[in-house]
């Protein structure tokens, strides 16, 4: 996508009513896997999560995609408690919560002999390293953007608070 990723997320949520303006963007190499991840929040409700392995889009998703779950789900529960979002008594977000409203494009780069897909339409990344890369990365620069982004930090948190409390009102 012209622009890389970024581009591609503001191009995803084009016409949508962002909660937050700065994009988190991050773009590292973890033990030889080049991961480049890119995501903002929307008012929707609805999730995107576009994964690529090597510019192949994964639809089914894979490894890359749980370990961007994991770590962000992980950043943002530790991050709703030390500012006081969740009390301590509060059950964590859940993973469902978090994603709400999201639009992320997750890319990792492999070196062509080790790249793993399941499957014969190459739908879903099977190297579990790539989890691995995707989460170390994700988790350490997600972390300092939300530090070094507090009014969006607090806008993305409050989006998925939000979201949170309308699904356990909606089951009650």
């Amino acid at each position: 996508f012209e622009g890389g990723i970024v581009s591609y997320v503001q191009y995803l949520n084009r016409g949508e009513e962002v909660k937050h303006h700065n994009i988190f963007y991050a773009n590292k190499e973890h033990e030889g896997i080049q991961v480049e991840v890119a995501l903002q929040y929307i008012e929707e409700l609805s999730t995107r999560e576009m994964g690529f392995a090597n510019n192949v889009h994964t639809i089914e998703g894979g490894m890359h995609i749980t370990g961007f779950r994991s770590a962000i789900t992980r950043l943002l529960n530790d991050y709703a408690r030390k500012n006081g979002y969740l009390k301590e008594k509060e059950d964590n977000l859940t993973g469902e919560d978090i994603r709400e409203g999201m639009t992320a494009v997750i890319l990792v780069r492999i070196k062509s002999q080790d790249l793993q897909f399941e499957g014969q339409t190459k739908g879903k990344l099977g190297n579990p390293e790539a989890r691995t890369a995707v989460e170390t990365i994700v988790g350490a620069e997600f972390a300092d953007w939300l530090e070094r982004n507090p009014l969006d930090g607090r806008q993305m948190i409050e989006k998925v608070i939000l979201a949170s409390k309308a699904r356990l009102a909606a089951r009650a």
